[in-house]
Order: C-alpha cells, then sequence, then structure tokens
C-alpha cells in the first residue's frame, strides 16, 4: 500500500473510486425515482428524486439543441487530460493538491459518461427550503465542488514552501 501511495495512481485510483460510486448511485436513483415519488431524507430540506440534466452546471445551455452534449463532452475530456498530467507532475509528498485534483477528475468523468452515453446527466440529490430549490445535484458534482473547494483553500490559505527564498536552491 506504501508503495502505491508513492505514485500517481493512488490519484487516479481515488479518481476511479468516485466514478464508481456516482455510476452506481445514478443507477440506484433512476431505479428508484424515475418513476416513483421523491423519498424525503430530511423534510423540508432534503430529498432524493430524479431530473436529467441535458445542459452544464445549473443546467447551463440546457435548451441550445443538443450540440451542447458534444461540447461539454469535449471540455471534460481536454480538462481531464489536463487533470492527469497535473496529478502525475505532483511532488510525491504532496496530499492535499492531488487529492482535490482526484475527485475533480473523478466527477468529471463520471458526468462525461453520462452525457456521452444518455446525452444528458442524471441529477438525484434535491436541496430545498419552502419554495427555494438548489438545482440537482449527484455525486460527481459534489466531488467536483469539494475538491475545487479544497483547491481554494490551498490557494488562500496554503503556502508553498518551493517558492521560499533559500528552498530548493531558489534565492532572490
Amino acid at each position: 500500500m506504501r508503495k502505491l501511495l508513492a505514485t500517481p495512481w493512488c490519484w487516479y485510483l481515488l479518481a476511479l473510486v468516485v466514478i464508481v460510486i456516482d455510476i452506481v448511485t445514478k443507477v440506484w436513483a433512476v431505479d428508484r425515482f424515475m418513476y416513483g415519488p421523491a423519498l424525503q431524507i430530511i423534510p423540508g430540506f432534503l430529498q432524493f428524486t430524479y431530473a436529467e440534466n441535458y445542459g452544464a452546471a445549473f443546467s447551463f445551455l440546457a435548451d441550445a439543441g443538443g450540440w451542447q452534449r458534444w461540447f461539454f463532452g469535449a471540455v471534460a475530456v481536454i480538462f481531464s487530460a489536463v487533470v492527469i498530467v497535473w496529478i502525475k507532475r505532483l511532488p510525491l509528498a504532496k496530499r492535499w493538491e492531488p487529492t482535490a485534483l482526484a475527485l475533480i477528475l473523478g466527477g468529471a468523468l463520471g458526468n462525461l459518461w453520462d452525457r456521452m452515453l444518455l446525452g444528458y446527466v442524471r441529477d438525484f440529490i434535491s436541496v430545498y427550503h419552502g419554495s427555494w430549490h438548489f438545482p440537482v445535484f449527484n455525486v460527481a458534482d459534489m466531488a467536483i465542488s469539494v475538491g475545487a473547494a479544497m483547491l481554494l483553500i490551498e490557494l488562500l490559505f496554503f503556502k508553498d514552501n518551493s517558492e521560499e527564498p533559500g528552498k530548493n536552491g531558489a534565492e532572490v
């Protein structure tokens, strides 16, 4: 296990776990909620339901006529390739950044799977209060959001020691 953690493969494995959990939960949601009632988890706040998103985040461009499927698919493929290379080039000692990137990669590929296979993304988690409803989302969306928040936290609060004067032979 220690040897696996010393390679980028552990981060790719984390991305794969996100993809598998995302697909399994989407299959479950389709089976349970596509033709049935929503399941109240926390009444008045959280429920499982079923929705199809033909656009991107928050149904952006959902009514664009079909071209957005291929556009968002291409963006996801290019972005995923960049993240795969980014993870590979990170120092092996890093943990926070590659974890964040692996979550984003797994989420992007989980939604890409739906988009290419079905032409839309399956969503099933609904958060609401009264008449206010947050857009329905899925496990891939949560992974992307958590990963992006982790990258933002790193950017704002953690300084890369390799940029300090005198570190790694860098003098100012």
